[in-house]
């Protein structure tokens, strides 16, 4: 009801038509997204347990929202190119920004850190020429688990103090290795569909 309200209420602005695809429904919960990058710079002043909670809390609602504007452009027919290309970009940023960020407070270690996003290069610099020649190599079930498995790793390095008798470092550490396993693995499967497309063409 609320999702067709605001899909209803979006489509009747005056809005131009190339305007209006970029600034579509989930393209805006995309960018909004991205809008909670400064709120992480908080992860800088090594914020106490009430801070800390707070912006893990922000952090998970951006997650959270990578599923919905994914829902809602299917849902609707509202997929476009531009929101293809910001989607994982959003998310990309968000996650990067959260591991850099930790690194000199000493949340995360620095070389999972380098790891991840030198594969998240490789693979963007492979999505990129498939896409050159209108070619889609397509993701398996690994990059999804990825994603999630960092979401809740980040987000409980984030939380970093103890909460509800669970030592919330401990927990983030351990699904980090975890994520950086399936990260890697991901990676690898995905290059490896992309020399199998290179192959047949």
């Amino acid at each position: 009801m609320i999702i067709d309200f605001l899909k209803k209420s979006f489509d009747r602005l005056p809005i131009e038509q190339g305007k209006k695809e970029i600034f579509n429904l989930p393209n805006s919960i995309t960018l909004l997204r991205i809008c909670v990058i400064p709120v992480l710079f908080l992860i800088l002043l090594s914020p106490g347990r009430t801070l800390s909670l707070l912006i893990a809390i922000v952090f998970i609602i951006a997650a959270l929202t990578d599923l919905l504007d994914g829902y809602i452009a299917r849902r609707y027919g509202m997929v476009t190119k531009i929101g293809k290309f910001l989607d994982p970009i959003a998310d990309k940023i968000i996650v990067s920004t959260a591991m850099i960020l930790m690194i000199p407070i000493g949340h995360i270690p620095a070389w999972i850190v380098a790891v991840i996003i030198i594969r998240d290069i490789a693979v963007n610099g492979v999505r990129s020429i498939a896409s050159s020649d209108d070619s889609i190599v397509s993701a398996s079930k690994l990059g999804k688990q990825k994603t999630l498995s960092q979401n809740i790793a980040l987000s409980a390095l984030i939380i970093h103090y103890p909460l509800f008798g669970i030592d919330a470092h401990l927990v983030g550490i351990i699904v980090l290795y975890i994520a950086l396993f399936l990260t890697v693995w991901s990676g690898v499967d995905y290059i490896l569909k992309f020399c199998r497309w290179t192959n047949n063409e």
